[in-house]
């Protein structure tokens, strides 16, 4: 667990059934397409996620941007589970880890869960306060509808 003044968040959704979903949602989180997906840009020269790669996920439009510059820190690809978790780096908004993980359970229900801990790092994120925070639950929001949209296409 994160040490105090970390904001806690965990939300999942049921985004499939069955192995094909499955497949379908972990090809989702691996290729950056969830990020995609729910309105994010994503700059990288990695086709994939791994351990160690760098990328920044953007979010606005035009010059008014806001780029969040990350490092994937760990990286699970199981049967029945695939995840990988994220940290932030200098010059992103928030100072904390991010992780998506998709699983398969035996009764083929396939969840999608986020699971985050953060502080406000910039400026502009702590005076925006209350509105930053509820910025970033509605990206969370996005992912999760993201890779569920992902797996039904």
């Amino acid at each position: 667990l994160p040490a105090t003044g970390y904001r806690v968040v965990r939300r999942s959704l049921v985004v499939g059934h069955g192995g094909a979903d499955f497949a379908a949602a972990a090809a989702g989180l691996r290729d950056w397409r969830m990020l995609r997906t729910a309105g994010l840009r994503v700059r990288t020269d990695a086709p994939r996620v791994a351990v160690g790669v760098e990328f920044a996920s953007g979010l606005g439009i035009g010059r008014l941007r806001l780029w969040a510059p990350c490092r994937v820190v760990w990286l699970v690809d199981e049967a029945t589970r695939f995840g990988f978790g994220i940290g932030t780096l200098p010059g992103h908004p928030t100072s904390g880890e991010e992780a998506f993980e998709v699983s398969l359970a035996p009764d083929g229900v396939v969840r999608f869960e986020v699971r985050a801990f953060s502080r406000l790092a910039r400026w502009y994120t702590r005076l925006g306060g209350p509105v930053t925070r509820a910025l970033q639950s509605w990206v969370t929001g996005r992912y999760l509808r993201a890779l569920r949209s992902v797996v039904q296409h």
